[in-house]
């Protein structure tokens, strides 16, 4: 590889030092430069954005090594989609979707990486501009999902959905998820949406716990635009990004989302299969 291949762990977890060190010695043994962020340089409690605090790597890296659960791999692709780097995650958490490797194979797919042996997948993202009356209060990028829904003590909320200005349902009930592919195995998965190739080019939109039998998941056309607006009727709803960030909403609080232009570029290897994943992580 030409390039670094930075290593960005989440100490947090449990087991991640033991894991680094056998990663660090890995690519020593090959003379294969790697850089490694410290808890300091990268500490995923901040509110500061990892393109900020590891601003020193930009456009050094020809690879990203994550090693946690997918929400450490959905933050990274999340904050450095505007590097355009690949990313690898090593799994150190339960179920995870986005992790190409377990710990335990490790070292056969490190030597894959070496050799430069694999091949990039990308997956689309969603981005969302949240409205209060003319201002625009955020913005936002998804790798996962977008959902609305409302907070731990309130009662049943009015989602207004909108595709492409048109007027679609109205979801009552404990709010809406829209996912991306990707995401498709998370939040929406549990919440009775459909299960898609993360290949794909759509968004679907899912209802959480809706007050009516006929309310079932929709697949929108990932070139569409969706309006989200929220009739809370003063009670608590909030906005969640990937399950990390949020946001308390107000009555007619409007959500834009749409594909974003940013791509994040996941390693897989010559033997991957979504469709041999998807059965080794769902079965009992």
């Amino acid at each position: 590889m030409t390039k670094d291949i930075g290593l960005v762990p989440n100490w947090h977890k449990q087991n991640t030092e033991l894991v680094v060190e056998k990663i660090v010695k890995f690519f020593k043994q090959r003379g294969i430069k790697l850089e490694i962020a410290n808890e300091e340089d990268a500490d995923f409690y901040s509110s500061v954005s990892l393109s900020e605090q590891l601003k020193d790597w930009f456009g050094r890296l020809g690879l990203i090594i994550v090693v946690g659960g997918d929400g450490t791999i959905l933050r990274v692709a999340r904050d450095l989609a505007d590097w355009d780097v690949p990313v690898l995650g090593i799994n150190l958490g339960h179920k995870g979707f986005l992790a190409e490797i377990e710990v335990e194979q490790m070292e056969r797919f490190l030597q894959y990486v070496a050799t430069g042996d694999y091949s990039c997948q990308e997956r689309m993202m969603l981005e969302a501009w949240l409205c209060r009356g003319d201002e625009e209060l955020a913005y936002y990028l998804a790798l996962n999902d977008i959902v609305v829904a409302r907070g731990p003590f309130s009662r049943n909320i009015k989602v207004d959905t909108f595709i492409n200005d048109d007027f679609m349902e109205s979801y009552f009930g404990d709010g809406v998820i829209v996912s991306t592919p990707t995401g498709s195995t998370a939040y929406s998965l549990s919440a009775g949406g459909p299960i898609v190739n993360p290949s794909m080019e759509l968004f679907v939109i899912t209802p959480i716990c809706p007050h009516s039998l006929y309310n079932r998941s929709v697949i929108v056309d990932g070139s569409d635009t969706m309006k989200l607006r929220v009739d809370s009727r003063h009670v608590q709803v909030v906005l969640t990004v990937d399950g990390q960030v949020r946001f308390s909403l107000e009555d007619d609080d409007q959500i834009m989302i749409r594909r974003a232009k940013e791509k994040v570029k996941m390693i897989c290897f010559h033997d991957h299969s979504f469709y041999r994943l998807l059965h080794q992580k769902l079965k009992a």
